[in-house]
Protein backbone atom coordinates (compact mmCIF):
# COMPACT_ATOMS: atom_id res chain seq x y z
CA UNK A 1 0.00 0.00 0.00
CA UNK A 2 1.07 3.91 -0.09
CA UNK A 3 3.08 5.58 2.49
CA UNK A 4 -0.18 7.46 3.44
CA UNK A 5 -2.09 4.78 4.62
CA UNK A 6 0.53 3.16 6.46
CA UNK A 7 0.99 6.44 8.25
CA UNK A 8 -2.80 6.22 9.27
CA UNK A 9 -3.17 2.51 10.26
CA UNK A 10 -0.23 3.46 12.66
CA UNK A 11 -1.83 6.68 13.85
CA UNK A 12 -4.91 4.77 13.98
CA UNK A 13 -3.21 1.66 16.41
CA UNK A 14 -2.18 4.84 18.65
CA UNK A 15 -5.33 6.62 18.79
CA UNK A 16 -7.28 3.04 19.21
CA UNK A 17 -5.26 3.27 23.13
CA UNK A 18 -1.41 2.44 22.57
CA UNK A 19 0.07 5.53 22.59
CA UNK A 20 -0.89 5.66 26.24
CA UNK A 21 1.39 2.76 26.87
CA UNK A 22 4.47 4.64 26.76
CA UNK A 23 6.12 7.80 25.87
CA UNK A 24 6.90 8.27 22.02
CA UNK A 25 4.48 5.93 21.22
CA UNK A 26 2.41 7.88 18.34
CA UNK A 27 6.00 8.10 16.46
CA UNK A 28 7.22 5.30 16.92
CA UNK A 29 3.89 3.55 15.58
CA UNK A 30 3.34 5.49 12.33
CA UNK A 31 7.71 4.67 11.43
CA UNK A 32 7.54 1.58 12.23
CA UNK A 33 4.40 1.31 9.75
CA UNK A 34 5.95 2.42 6.97
CA UNK A 35 10.07 1.21 7.98
CA UNK A 36 10.05 -1.82 5.22
CA UNK A 37 9.74 0.58 2.62
CA UNK A 38 12.97 2.03 3.71
CA UNK A 39 14.12 -0.29 0.48
CA UNK A 40 12.23 2.77 -1.90
CA UNK A 41 15.21 4.36 -2.26
CA UNK A 42 16.49 1.60 -4.67
CA UNK A 43 13.96 3.43 -7.46
CA UNK A 44 17.14 5.22 -8.42
CA UNK A 45 17.50 1.49 -10.52
CA UNK A 46 14.53 2.28 -12.56
CA UNK A 47 12.68 -0.46 -13.93
CA UNK A 48 15.52 -2.72 -12.00
CA UNK A 49 14.48 -1.89 -9.04
CA UNK A 50 10.82 -4.19 -9.33
CA UNK A 51 13.30 -6.90 -8.56
CA UNK A 52 14.56 -5.19 -5.07
CA UNK A 53 11.52 -3.86 -3.83
CA UNK A 54 9.51 -5.67 -1.37
CA UNK A 55 11.95 -8.18 -0.92
CA UNK A 56 14.55 -8.53 1.80
CA UNK A 57 13.17 -5.42 3.92
CA UNK A 58 9.73 -7.15 4.36
CA UNK A 59 10.92 -10.63 4.64
CA UNK A 60 11.54 -12.35 8.31
CA UNK A 61 14.77 -11.49 9.59
CA UNK A 62 14.12 -7.48 8.37
CA UNK A 63 10.67 -7.84 10.20
CA UNK A 64 12.81 -8.81 13.41
CA UNK A 65 15.58 -6.50 13.23
CA UNK A 66 14.24 -3.69 12.34
CA UNK A 67 11.72 -2.97 15.38
CA UNK A 68 14.79 -3.58 17.10
CA UNK A 69 16.92 -0.62 15.46
CA UNK A 70 13.95 1.53 15.66
CA UNK A 71 13.61 0.90 19.81
CA UNK A 72 16.61 1.67 20.21
CA UNK A 73 16.94 5.22 18.13
CA UNK A 74 13.84 5.80 20.12
CA UNK A 75 15.50 4.98 23.45
CA UNK A 76 18.79 7.26 22.37
CA UNK A 77 16.24 10.67 20.96
CA UNK A 78 14.49 10.21 24.53
CA UNK A 79 17.91 10.23 26.37
CA UNK A 80 19.88 12.73 23.90
CA UNK A 81 16.29 15.23 24.36
CA UNK A 82 16.69 14.33 28.71
CA UNK A 83 20.15 15.91 28.51
CA UNK A 84 19.61 18.73 26.63
CA UNK A 85 16.66 19.41 28.72
CA UNK A 86 14.21 19.39 25.63
CA UNK A 87 12.60 16.63 26.50
CA UNK A 88 8.54 17.56 27.03
CA UNK A 89 7.46 17.71 30.42
CA UNK A 90 4.11 16.55 29.47
CA UNK A 91 5.46 13.07 27.51
CA UNK A 92 4.78 10.05 29.61
CA UNK A 93 7.97 7.86 30.70
CA UNK A 94 9.40 5.81 28.28
CA UNK A 95 8.31 1.92 28.57
CA UNK A 96 11.12 0.07 27.01
CA UNK A 97 9.04 -3.19 26.93
CA UNK A 98 6.10 -1.19 25.58
CA UNK A 99 7.90 0.33 23.52
CA UNK A 100 9.53 -2.34 21.48
CA UNK A 101 6.18 -4.08 21.46
CA UNK A 102 4.82 -0.82 19.67
CA UNK A 103 7.91 -1.01 17.24
CA UNK A 104 6.92 -4.92 15.97
CA UNK A 105 3.39 -4.04 16.03
CA UNK A 106 3.85 -1.03 14.21
CA UNK A 107 6.16 -2.73 11.54
CA UNK A 108 4.17 -6.21 10.93
CA UNK A 109 1.03 -4.05 10.38
CA UNK A 110 2.77 -2.93 6.91
CA UNK A 111 3.34 -6.69 5.20
CA UNK A 112 0.49 -7.35 6.05
CA UNK A 113 -1.40 -4.19 4.50
CA UNK A 114 1.50 -4.76 1.18
CA UNK A 115 -0.19 -7.97 1.15
CA UNK A 116 -3.50 -7.25 0.04
CA UNK A 117 -2.96 -5.89 -3.39
CA UNK A 118 -1.44 -7.34 -6.79
CA UNK A 119 1.53 -5.96 -6.78
CA UNK A 120 2.96 -8.66 -4.87
CA UNK A 121 5.29 -8.65 -1.52
CA UNK A 122 7.75 -11.36 -1.42
CA UNK A 123 7.36 -12.51 2.53
CA UNK A 124 9.70 -15.23 2.82
CA UNK A 125 12.71 -13.63 1.25
CA UNK A 126 15.92 -14.17 1.84
CA UNK A 127 14.71 -17.56 2.22
CA UNK A 128 12.54 -17.97 -0.65
CA UNK A 129 12.40 -15.54 -3.59
CA UNK A 130 8.05 -16.19 -4.24
CA UNK A 131 6.05 -13.63 -4.50
CA UNK A 132 2.73 -13.38 -2.45
CA UNK A 133 -0.91 -11.72 -3.41
CA UNK A 134 -4.14 -10.91 -1.99
CA UNK A 135 -5.77 -9.33 -5.28
CA UNK A 136 -7.93 -7.76 -2.65
CA UNK A 137 -7.40 -4.10 -2.84
CA UNK A 138 -5.92 -1.41 -5.02
CA UNK A 139 -3.15 -0.06 -4.07
CA UNK A 140 -4.15 3.40 -3.38
CA UNK A 141 -7.41 2.92 -2.09
CA UNK A 142 -9.41 6.08 -1.17
CA UNK A 143 -12.13 4.40 0.84
CA UNK A 144 -9.21 3.22 3.24
CA UNK A 145 -8.20 7.00 3.15
CA UNK A 146 -11.37 7.99 4.01
CA UNK A 147 -11.89 5.55 7.46
CA UNK A 148 -8.69 6.06 8.24
CA UNK A 149 -8.41 9.48 8.11
CA UNK A 150 -11.92 10.90 9.50
CA UNK A 151 -11.71 7.93 12.80
CA UNK A 152 -7.93 9.11 13.59
CA UNK A 153 -9.36 12.86 13.24
CA UNK A 154 -12.63 11.86 15.19
CA UNK A 155 -10.52 10.38 17.87
CA UNK A 156 -7.96 13.25 17.83
CA UNK A 157 -10.80 15.83 18.08
CA UNK A 158 -12.36 14.35 21.19
CA UNK A 159 -9.02 13.95 22.97
CA UNK A 160 -8.21 17.47 22.28
CA UNK A 161 -11.76 18.49 23.58
CA UNK A 162 -11.22 16.83 27.12
CA UNK A 163 -13.35 13.65 26.76
CA UNK A 164 -11.93 10.71 28.02
CA UNK A 165 -13.38 7.99 26.06
CA UNK A 166 -11.43 9.14 23.18
CA UNK A 167 -10.39 5.63 21.67
CA UNK A 168 -14.47 4.51 20.15
CA UNK A 169 -14.01 6.53 16.85
CA UNK A 170 -10.60 4.73 16.44
CA UNK A 171 -11.98 1.18 17.13
CA UNK A 172 -14.90 1.97 15.09
CA UNK A 173 -12.51 2.77 11.89
CA UNK A 174 -10.53 -0.32 12.43
CA UNK A 175 -13.40 -2.30 12.14
CA UNK A 176 -14.83 -0.71 9.17
CA UNK A 177 -11.71 -0.90 7.46
CA UNK A 178 -11.24 -4.72 8.28
CA UNK A 179 -14.79 -5.96 7.58
CA UNK A 180 -14.23 -3.81 4.48
CA UNK A 181 -10.91 -6.05 3.55
CA UNK A 182 -12.92 -9.07 4.10
CA UNK A 183 -15.84 -7.90 1.62
CA UNK A 184 -13.12 -7.02 -0.64
CA UNK A 185 -11.97 -10.90 -0.43
CA UNK A 186 -15.11 -12.40 -0.69
CA UNK A 187 -15.45 -10.05 -3.95
CA UNK A 188 -12.20 -11.01 -5.51
CA UNK A 189 -12.98 -14.69 -4.84
CA UNK A 190 -16.18 -14.78 -6.44
CA UNK A 191 -14.51 -12.97 -9.63
CA UNK A 192 -12.21 -15.21 -9.53
CA UNK A 193 -14.46 -18.72 -9.35
CA UNK A 194 -16.90 -17.04 -12.08
CA UNK A 195 -14.32 -16.75 -14.57
CA UNK A 196 -12.23 -19.99 -13.52
CA UNK A 197 -15.43 -21.78 -14.22
CA UNK A 198 -16.21 -20.00 -17.78
CA UNK A 199 -12.72 -20.58 -18.93
CA UNK A 200 -12.66 -24.21 -17.80
CA UNK A 201 -16.16 -24.60 -20.06
CA UNK A 202 -15.02 -22.86 -22.84
CA UNK A 203 -12.00 -25.23 -23.05
CA UNK A 204 -9.38 -23.15 -21.01
CA UNK A 205 -8.20 -25.42 -18.42
CA UNK A 206 -5.49 -24.45 -15.94
CA UNK A 207 -5.64 -20.64 -16.60
CA UNK A 208 -3.90 -18.66 -14.19
CA UNK A 209 -7.01 -15.97 -12.78
CA UNK A 210 -6.02 -13.04 -11.14
CA UNK A 211 -9.28 -10.87 -10.17
CA UNK A 212 -7.78 -7.04 -9.73
CA UNK A 213 -9.92 -4.27 -7.98
CA UNK A 214 -9.84 -0.66 -9.98
CA UNK A 215 -9.71 2.56 -8.61
CA UNK A 216 -12.17 3.49 -6.55
CA UNK A 217 -15.19 0.95 -7.85
CA UNK A 218 -14.06 -1.43 -4.64
CA UNK A 219 -17.36 -3.61 -5.82
CA UNK A 220 -15.55 -4.07 -9.40
CA UNK A 221 -13.62 -6.30 -10.58
CA UNK A 222 -10.75 -6.40 -13.57
CA UNK A 223 -9.96 -10.24 -14.38
CA UNK A 224 -6.71 -10.91 -15.84
CA UNK A 225 -6.45 -14.81 -17.46
CA UNK A 226 -3.47 -17.26 -19.14
CA UNK A 227 -2.46 -20.19 -19.94
CA UNK A 228 0.81 -21.28 -21.68
CA UNK A 229 0.08 -19.79 -24.27
CA UNK A 230 -2.73 -17.20 -24.24
CA UNK A 231 -4.12 -14.29 -22.25
CA UNK A 232 -7.31 -12.26 -22.13
CA UNK A 233 -9.57 -10.20 -20.05
CA UNK A 234 -12.95 -10.22 -17.81
CA UNK A 235 -14.89 -8.02 -15.94
CA UNK A 236 -17.58 -8.93 -12.67
CA UNK A 237 -19.65 -7.14 -10.55
CA UNK A 238 -21.31 -8.57 -7.68
CA UNK A 239 -25.05 -9.16 -8.31
CA UNK A 240 -25.14 -8.99 -12.08
CA UNK A 241 -22.20 -11.06 -12.83
CA UNK A 242 -19.31 -10.77 -15.47
CA UNK A 243 -17.67 -11.16 -19.05
CA UNK A 244 -14.79 -13.45 -20.22
CA UNK A 245 -12.82 -13.09 -23.36
CA UNK A 246 -12.61 -16.85 -24.06
CA UNK A 247 -10.60 -16.03 -27.07
CA UNK A 248 -7.58 -13.66 -25.71
CA UNK A 249 -3.72 -13.44 -27.71
CA UNK A 250 -1.07 -15.14 -27.83
CA UNK A 251 1.24 -13.96 -24.76
CA UNK A 252 4.17 -14.31 -26.85
CA UNK A 253 6.58 -15.93 -24.62
CA UNK A 254 7.50 -18.40 -26.87
CA UNK A 255 9.37 -15.70 -29.07
CA UNK A 256 12.81 -17.72 -29.52
CA UNK A 257 14.65 -14.33 -29.43
CA UNK A 258 13.73 -13.94 -25.82
CA UNK A 259 16.15 -16.26 -23.97
CA UNK A 260 19.34 -14.80 -25.77
CA UNK A 261 17.74 -11.24 -25.32
CA UNK A 262 17.09 -11.40 -22.25
CA UNK A 263 20.27 -12.69 -20.97
CA UNK A 264 21.78 -9.33 -21.97
CA UNK A 265 19.20 -7.19 -20.32
CA UNK A 266 19.20 -6.50 -16.33
CA UNK A 267 16.33 -5.11 -16.64
CA UNK A 268 14.49 -7.38 -18.86
CA UNK A 269 15.71 -10.23 -16.04
CA UNK A 270 14.80 -7.47 -13.44
CA UNK A 271 11.19 -7.61 -14.89
CA UNK A 272 10.54 -11.10 -15.73
CA UNK A 273 11.79 -11.94 -11.97
CA UNK A 274 9.05 -9.20 -10.87
CA UNK A 275 6.26 -10.03 -13.41
CA UNK A 276 3.32 -12.45 -12.92
CA UNK A 277 1.90 -12.57 -16.27
CA UNK A 278 4.37 -11.49 -18.59
CA UNK A 279 3.71 -10.40 -21.98
CA UNK A 280 5.70 -9.97 -24.74
CA UNK A 281 4.89 -8.01 -27.97
CA UNK A 282 6.49 -6.96 -31.31
CA UNK A 283 7.46 -3.82 -31.30
CA UNK A 284 9.57 -3.34 -34.85
CA UNK A 285 12.37 -5.33 -34.54
CA UNK A 286 12.32 -4.73 -31.02
CA UNK A 287 10.10 -6.44 -28.20
CA UNK A 288 8.14 -5.02 -25.69
CA UNK A 289 7.87 -7.04 -22.02
CA UNK A 290 4.77 -5.79 -20.19
CA UNK A 291 2.41 -7.57 -17.40
CA UNK A 292 -0.93 -7.88 -17.80
CA UNK A 293 -1.93 -6.56 -14.40
CA UNK A 294 0.08 -3.02 -15.63
CA UNK A 295 -1.14 -2.35 -19.27
CA UNK A 296 -3.42 0.17 -18.62
CA UNK A 297 -2.74 3.47 -20.61
CA UNK A 298 -1.80 5.16 -17.15
CA UNK A 299 0.42 2.49 -15.89
CA UNK A 300 1.98 0.63 -18.95
CA UNK A 301 5.08 3.22 -19.46
CA UNK A 302 6.19 2.53 -15.72
CA UNK A 303 5.79 -1.23 -16.25
CA UNK A 304 7.41 -2.15 -19.21
CA UNK A 305 11.06 -3.55 -20.67
CA UNK A 306 11.90 -2.93 -24.21
CA UNK A 307 14.40 -5.41 -25.71
CA UNK A 308 16.32 -4.95 -28.54
CA UNK A 309 19.06 -7.43 -30.28
CA UNK A 310 22.24 -7.40 -28.18
CA UNK A 311 25.18 -6.83 -30.15
CA UNK A 312 26.77 -10.94 -30.07
CA UNK A 313 23.03 -12.06 -30.53
CA UNK A 314 22.50 -15.10 -31.99
CA UNK A 315 18.98 -16.50 -33.03
CA UNK A 316 16.58 -18.88 -35.43
CA UNK A 317 14.73 -15.80 -37.73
Amino acid sequence: MDNLTHSLVGALLGQMGLKEKTGLAMPTLIIAANLPDIDAGCAIYGIESLSMRRGITHGPIALVLLPILLWALMLAFDRWQGRRGKRPAGRSPIHKGWLLALAYIGCLSHPALDWLNNYGIRLLEPFSHRWFYGDSIFIIDLWIWIALGLSVWLSLRRERGGTTHWQPPAWIGFTVVCAYIFANGLITGAAERMASSALEAGGRKDALVVASPPPLAFWKRDIFWRTADRYGTASFVPGIGGHVDLTGSPTGMDDPRLATWVKADPAARAFLFWSRMPVAQKDGDAILLRDQRFMHPLAQERFQVRLTAPDTASYPE
